[in-house]
């Protein structure tokens, strides 16, 4: 017979590594799992919910999305929130594409 607290341990154990082994695959989901999306991060991590940073967008693009889905905020504040988001681990990477910062999401 098999001991349910020994299938708990061993799942805990399991669910423990992977943490640390894949942090940005439960990081993301997490963040994105979360429905506030207040405040023009909340703006940007509502457009990677809705899958339009699957492609690489300037910050032009990205701010006229975020103007269409009543995110109104100004340059400044939408960069600076992409720069948070694009940071090491984060959930976008920024590359520079044709003298020009693109953002993409992170795979």
């Amino acid at each position: 017979m098999i001991d349910e607290n020994l299938i708990k341990n061993i799942l805990k154990r399991i669910t423990r590594l992977e943490k640390a082994i894949f942090p940005y695959s439960s990081m993301k989901s997490q963040i994105l799992k979360k429905k506030d999306f207040t405040g023009a991060t909340g703006g940007i991590r509502f457009l990677i919910s809705k899958g339009f940073l699957k492609t690489k967008r300037s910050l032009s693009d990205i701010r006229g999305e975020l103007e269409k889905n009543n995110y109104h905020y100004s340059i400044q504040a939408a960069q600076s929130a992409l720069n948070r988001l694009s940071k090491p681990g984060g959930l976008l990477v920024a590359l520079k594409t044709g003298g020009k910062k693109v953002y993409v999401e992170r795979k």
